[in-house]
């Protein structure tokens, strides 16, 4: 195999690779191979007929594309391997030359690592965050964890109000008639969810158990159930049960039962420093996407597009493998969402965009700063893996490839790159909101900038 790189605009450059015609040779007989059972030829059994004959009758074409696929998958491999060019991006492919007897010549158009010229990165101004845990907030937690060992009990003494769930029978008519999906027996609902249409829940707050009562509701103009959309309709409601939500008491006893602590004081003091630990994660995140970006903003760099699409398109991925693990695919998603394809392309090309410029400087500002992953770091990343996917180290430390560590260990010297900036950054107060003099709406001076996605995506 040769190779020949020939720069091109933008950071793209064409490689144009050659491969013996032997090698082309023994391509065309392993495509004769593969295909030899599919092919009639009058005379023989499939199978049976001869490569020359195949290719007098048929012309030598017939084992063309899939020699070419064979030859560019492993000749490309090796190019990549040989050339000292950073890559970027998937090849676009053409192929320049097949013929028997002659070397075959296919060119790959790619894009290359762009050079940065990179701007200031010391003392970089981000937004003072006050990182202080309030009372409020502490009991707010209570309450969810309250919320969350709450027991359901039966109440019979009492009428409906909001929050009860409740146990209904009830039968939907339009226009006198009774409508498909409009009839249930022992239907729980929980009043003030606004699951049902309209006022149905509001009207049942007041009622009692044994009651029996209409509800009467609107369709919405937009219902999917065009039949019924807009429409006047009466519901027949039997009352069966009332149940309500039964919180535990806020002592020492309760401390104990969902945490390790003993007593509430102490509980309470956990959930104040586990507030506050999130609260400054939170914060760092936000510094380090803010400087990040001025950075950016303060850096030269010519991306070319087949890097960005290539970004893009592993996203893409990534994001239909995590739907798939839920249980449902991008097209679902797409639906549920109202987003179109295009829609989710801009997104995702967009995301690429900013992946690829914050990767560019913190790559550029770990090798101004001479920041190396150390062994002792690398070693604590493969536990972290370990522990995730709960298996041995040496298992791991197996898996991963010379491309996996090399990677891994870029990672660390980006996240250092990371902590730089920010304990690097210059703390500015928060601009308040003002008022246009024009129209006197609230207009924020500068917008909170959106969590830059990892790092790691460029995998998924």
């Amino acid at each position: 195999m040769s190779l020949q790189v020939e720069k091109l605009e933008h950071n793209m450059a064409k490689l144009t690779i050659e491969s013996p015609a032997e090698e082309l040779e023994k391509a065309l007989q392993k495509a004769y191979l593969k295909q030899k059972n599919r092919i009639n030829v009058p005379g023989f059994r499939k199978g049976k007929a001869p490569r020359q004959l195949i290719e007098k009758m048929y012309g030598p074409e017939v084992f063309y594309e899939d020699a070419a696929n064979e030859l560019i998958y492993t000749a490309y491999a090796d190019a990549l391997k040989e050339t000292e060019e950073e890559i970027v991006s998937r090849p676009q492919i053409s192929v320049t030359q097949i013929e028997k007897g002659k070397p075959f010549i296919f060119t790959a158009e790619v894009a290359l690592k762009p050079e940065i010229e990179l701007g200031k990165y010391k003392g970089v101004k981000v937004t003072k965050i006050d990182t202080a845990v309030s009372d409020k907030e502490i009991d707010e937690e209570l309450e969810k964890e309250r919320d969350r060992n709450s027991r359901m009990v039966d109440v019979t003494d009492r009428e409906v109000k909001d929050g009860d769930t409740v146990n209904i029978d009830y039968k939907g008519e339009t226009d006198g008639t009774a409508f498909e999906g409009g009839t249930a027996e022992g239907h729980e609902l929980k009043i003030g969810s606004h699951s049902f249409i309209d006022t149905f829940e509001d009207q049942i707050i007041g009622k009692k158990i044994g009651d029996e009562f209409d509800v009467n509701v609107t369709f919405p103009e937009e219902y999917h159930e065009k039949s019924l959309a807009g429409k006047p309709a009466v519901f027949h409601v039997k009352l069966n049960g009332i149940r309500e939500k039964q919180l535990p008491e806020l002592d020492d006893d309760f401390a104990a039962d969902v945490s390790e602590f003993s007593t509430l004081k102490e509980y309470k003091e956990d959930i104040k420093k586990r507030l506050t630990e999130r609260k400054e994660n939170q914060a760092k995140a936000q510094k380090e996407d803010e400087a990040i970006k001025a950075i950016v903003a303060d850096s030269k760099m010519d991306i070319p597009e087949a890097m960005i699409d290539t970004e893009a398109q592993q996203l893409l991925e990534n994001s239909d493998n995590r739907f798939r693990q839920q249980g449902f695919t991008l097209q679902q998603y797409m639906q549920f969402s109202g987003m179109t394809a295009e829609m989710i392309k801009d997104q995702m090309q967009a995301q690429a965009k900013i992946n690829i410029e914050s990767r560019l400087v913190l790559e550029a500002i770990a090798k101004a700063e001479n920041f190396e992953a150390s062994e002792e770091e690398v070693e604590e990343e493969i536990g972290k893996m370990a522990e995730g996917y709960r298996m041995e180290k040496d298992k791991i430390r197996d898996l991963l490839g010379e491309d996996e560590m090399k990677s891994l260990r870029k990672d660390i010297e980006m996240r250092k790159a990371a902590d730089f900036i920010v304990a690097e950054s210059k703390e500015t107060k928060a601009k308040k909101a003002e008022k246009s003099e024009e129209d006197g709406e609230v207009i924020e001076k500068k917008a909170a900038p959106k969590r830059r996605k990892k790092t790691e995506e460029t995998d998924a």
